[in-house]
């Protein structure tokens, strides 16, 4: 207890020595915490990330990507206008088909509109519509029925585009009917484009050739993709 006495004591002259601004570094415990406060900004959480922007923010008219030439070189016989297989979602998806018979020579060809906005989970708007063109891709081979499936790369359509061709028998009524047929699938931004196009020859007429089916589907995915935009 002497030795604790005498400590007190000493320390007690010392703070009196010194200017009164220093007193308060003497105090031998007033119970409050001397420890650096956090800056506001840094007690403040940060705010939740947003979506990337993205190009589109909307979709044409399905029925009105392609010119009315267009239409009358791919599908000889068919109403310009198509025909709109409606959504509800007119912003985010739309198709529309156009078919049309000249003589014994059959032609149909659907234009498929998907669009995609960013997502913080999901990805961005481009990301999310580039792995839906490789789900497009990959759907032909692996339906059931298809044959003699090829896809190659198509420069000039779009960010980047794909073309597959192939090979389908269908039923008319008793008979079976030999169709040749193109999916081109483009990416322009975060939408994607898909173009279906089928030909086939009833009764005597021949089946139309690779040739003519793969230009027609490229005609109409060059009018489709320009429309977006």
């Amino acid at each position: 207890m002497h030795h604790n006495a005498r400590r007190t004591a000493v320390r007690t002259l010392v703070c009196a020595a010194v200017p009164m601004l220093l007193v308060a570094g003497c105090s031998g415990g007033s119970g409050e915490d001397d420890s650096p406060k956090p800056s506001p900004s840094a007690s403040t959480s940060s705010a939740p990330p947003s979506p990337a922007p993205v190009k589109f923010t909307t979709l044409p008219d399905p029925c009105k990507t392609l010119s009315k030439k267009t239409v009358r070189d791919v599908v000889p016989e068919a109403k310009e206008t198509g025909k709109n297989l409606g959504s509800k979602d007119t912003d985010g998806y739309g198709t529309c088909l156009w078919s049309g018979l000249d003589g014994y020579q059959y032609r149909a060809l659907t234009v498929s509109l998907r669009r995609f906005d960013s997502d913080v989970t999901l990805g961005s708007g481009s990301e999310r519509a580039a792995e839906y063109a490789g789900q497009q891709v990959a759907a032909i081979s692996q339906e059931k029925g298809n044959k003699k499936v090829k896809d190659t790369p198509v420069d000039g359509i779009g960010d980047q585009a794909t073309s597959v061709a192939f090979e389908t028998e269908k039923k008319n009524g008793k008979k079976s009917e030999d169709y040749r047929e193109q999916r081109i699938v483009a990416l322009t931004g975060n939408v994607v484009v898909t173009v279906d196009y089928e030909g086939a020859g009833f009764e005597t007429a021949g089946t139309p050739s690779a040739k003519d089916i793969r230009e027609g589907a490229e005609k109409a995915a060059k009018d489709a993709v320009k429309s977006i935009g």
